[in-house]
């Protein structure tokens, strides 16, 4: 090997490190000080009785914490005019309300090594139960860990993000779920990257 691809294979190994380490998935879990943290600050940012209802879950959620990822499955129905509390000057409808939501929260999620998994509206019936729930699309999103899920909540709190999703969203049924088969590959989609662009750049100096 000359220097040059000595160099490009040290460069991409360490780019890939940098990766995994951004993208973790396997940390330590919460301690019982973070977790109080995290649940006092949110508490803070509660302003209605559905925040502290959310709270309560949340608690619920991160007290079983392992620190791996997990992926969180997101059912949602919407109103049939979004619902914003008063002081918000934006028009009445819920998707419109929900795609201010979804690009607001692209940075905070990415920022924590998070990010959506599938996304997909309902297109049809099937199996259709008396009573069932008649969701309108369904989102599975992975996140990090529940000290990640913890920061994602708490930044997008901070920023009022979260009161597009409300105004958006008439019911929603969310909880987490561990993969038992998954053909998401995204550590082996960008070694498979950093490995195509290494050959290009060795060729290119070679």
């Amino acid at each position: 090997m000359t220097t040059s691809t000595i160099l490009i294979t040290v460069a991409l190994l360490a780019l890939y490190g940098l990766f995994l380490f951004w993208y973790g998935g396997r940390g330590r879990p919460l301690s019982a000080d973070e977790t109080a943290r995290y649940l006092g600050e949110l508490a803070a940012c509660c302003r209605t009785e559905q925040d502290r209802e959310v709270l309560a879950q949340v608690q619920e959620l991160v007290a079983t914490d392992d620190g791996r990822e997990f992926v969180m499955q997101n059912l949602v129905r919407y109103r049939a005019r979004a619902a914003y509390p008063p002081g918000y000057d934006f028009d009445a409808d819920p998707r419109k309300a929900d795609q201010r939501y979804g690009r607001a929260i692209v940075w905070p999620l990415l920022r924590y090594g998070n990010h959506p998994v599938f996304i997909a509206r309902r297109s049809g019936r099937f199996i259709d139960p008396e009573g069932a729930d008649q969701w309108h699309y369904v989102a599975m999103v992975r996140y990090r860990s529940k000290r990640d899920f913890l920061r994602f909540a708490l930044k997008i709190e901070r920023a009022d993000i979260a009161v597009h999703k409300w105004a958006a969203i008439e019911k929603t049924h969310v909880f987490p779920v561990q993969a038992l088969v998954s053909l998401v590959f995204v550590r082996a989609t960008v070694a498979s990257a950093l490995v195509v662009l290494g050959i290009v750049l060795w060729a290119l100096v070679g």
